[in-house]
């Protein structure tokens, strides 16, 4: 039986030209349903919760292979960056053994 392996991605968004929680909350909501349905992965808010303009997601995927997962959530990345909407700033891609 092969390892099981956890692929993690945190994701540090910006949203420009919210003015409030609402908005973001809309846009965050929207964009972690699409991320979800379209990747079948974990998604959630993470951090910032309490800004109006960040957003940071947390992402997660079960897998046995470290590319594929690796290659998932760079997906979610670009997906994200095609995204009107948002724009990426920082993010972190692990695999756990």
């Amino acid at each position: 039986m092969e390892a099981m392996r956890i692929g993690l991605l945190e994701l540090t968004l910006h949203l420009p030209g919210v003015r409030s929680l609402k908005e973001k909350r809309g846009i965050v909501k929207g964009l972690l349903a699409r991320v979800r349905q379209r990747f079948e992965v974990s998604a959630a808010e993470v951090a910032y919760q309490d800004q109006w303009q960040s957003v940071g997601l947390g992402v997660a995927l079960v897998g046995n292979e470290v590319g594929p997962l690796q290659g998932r959530l760079r997906q979610v990345v670009r997906f994200c960056e095609m995204n009107g909407e948002v724009v990426v700033g920082d993010y972190h891609i692990e695999v756990l053994p």
